[in-house]
C-alpha cells in the first residue's frame, strides 16, 4: 500500500470540548493487485488525526472504494498505521 495523494481539512470545535487539533484526511491509495483490498476503481483511506501536547494519534478510520464511497471492512495492519499516522504528521503541519 502506498499513499500517493491527499485531502485534508482542519476540523473546527466550535464549543471548545476536545483537547488539540484534528484534522479530517481522505487519502489516494494504491493497492497491488493481488491484494484483498484491491479494486479497479481505486481505494482511498478516511482518517481523523487529532494532535494534542502529549501525542500524535489517528482516532478513527476506515477504507472506502472511490467513486462509490462504499465502506470496505478492513483493518490497517501495524506497519500500515505507522506509515499513516507519519504522513499525517507530515501534513498536518502544513495545514
Amino acid at each position: 500500500m502506498n499513499i500517493t495523494g491527499h485531502q485534508v481539512e482542519k476540523l473546527e470545535d466550535p464549543f471548545g470540548l476536545l483537547s488539540g487539533e484534528r484534522y479530517e484526511f481522505f487519502l489516494e491509495l494504491e493497492v497491488d493487485e493481488d491484494d484483498e483490498l484491491y479494486s479497479e476503481k481505486g481505494v482511498g483511506l478516511k482518517c481523523i488525526f487529532v494532535r494534542n501536547e502529549s501525542e500524535d494519534k489517528i482516532t478513527s478510520y476506515h477504507f472506502y472504494e472511490r467513486g462509490s464511497e462504499k465502506v470496505l471492512d478492513f483493518e490497517l495492519e501495524e506497519d500500515e498505521e505507522e506509515l499513516v499516522l507519519t504522513y499525517c504528521q507530515k501534513f498536518a503541519e502544513e495545514e
